[in-house]
């Protein structure tokens, strides 16, 4: 059996395709507005939907682009983006299946690469962004959306806990400096971002992933034995719901 990182990751999301098509969480954003503000600029807009998951990001720019790339490592991630494109009558949206370190694409392809809650799952974040920005043609508009996780060590190995023990293809939930400093040296100029709060209902949450009881026990169990600042910091509930930081960072290519 494959068991290197990949095959971890298509083997959490591929048979959970579904349930990411239909998740709110995944679904809904104010993000959403200002992305399609800022497509609705651009002329014939090739974008990049990169880790595209269940398509949420090329659904909601589709109709704004001459054409939307929808990537992804997985497969059946991919069949559920394309039958869903073709049943609203998007068919702009192309579907190509691959690693986010290394993309299929010549130098200066697209006007826009978007990334939204994919970067937590990439073994070598920085390489991925170094291959964000070869693709992104000079001038063009990249747009990272991901959980952030705190400057502070405490609340950070509590967030990096639990989403390890629901998800193992989970590598790392970036800090908004990690965040600034990687895309920096990926050769890409922050342009703006800010924070937001996203609330996760633990249920919905664990059963999206299919968390095993036992791990699904284990993050109850740390809920209730961390200190009380921590509950605070992440507002965890009775049931198990908690929020969590949300970065939307926006980053252009220089056009030289």
């Amino acid at each position: 059996m494959n068991n290197n990182h990949d095959a971890v990751v298509e083997r959490q999301f591929g048979g959970q395709a579904a349930a990411y098509l239909s998740s709110s969480v995944h679904a809904d954003g104010q993000e959403f507005a200002q992305l399609r503000e800022r497509v609705e600029g651009i002329a014939a807009a090739r974008v990049l939907d990169l880790g595209c998951g269940a398509g949420h990001v090329s659904f909601r720019v589709a109709d704004l682009a001459d054409e939307v790339v929808a990537y992804d490592l997985s497969p059946r991630m991919l069949e559920v983006v394309a039958a869903a494109a073709s049943e609203r009558g998007l068919g702009n949206i192309r579907t190509v299946q691959g690693v986010a370190e290394s993309l299929p694409f010549a130098d200066n392809s697209f006007d826009v690469v978007c990334s939204r809650f994919s970067a937590h799952h990439w073994r070598d974040v920085g390489l991925a962004l170094r291959e964000a920005r070869r693709v992104l043609k000079p001038g063009g508009l990249a747009a990272f959306i991901d959980v952030a996780s705190s400057e502070q060590p405490l609340f950070d190995s509590f967030l990096q806990t639990i989403e390890m023990l629901r998800d193992t293809s989970h590598v790392r939930d970036y800090t908004p400096s990690e965040w600034a400093q990687m895309v920096g040296e990926a050769g890409l100029v922050v342009t703006s971002s800010s924070r937001q709060r996203l609330r996760l209902d633990f249920e919905t949450w664990i059963a999206r992933m299919r968390t095993p009881d036992v791990m699904r026990n284990a993050i109850r169990h740390l809920q209730s034995q961390v200190g009380q600042e921590v509950r605070d910091t992440f507002e965890v509930a009775s049931d198990g719901s908690f929020t969590t930081d949300m970065l939307v960072l926006w980053a252009t290519r220089e056009s030289f």
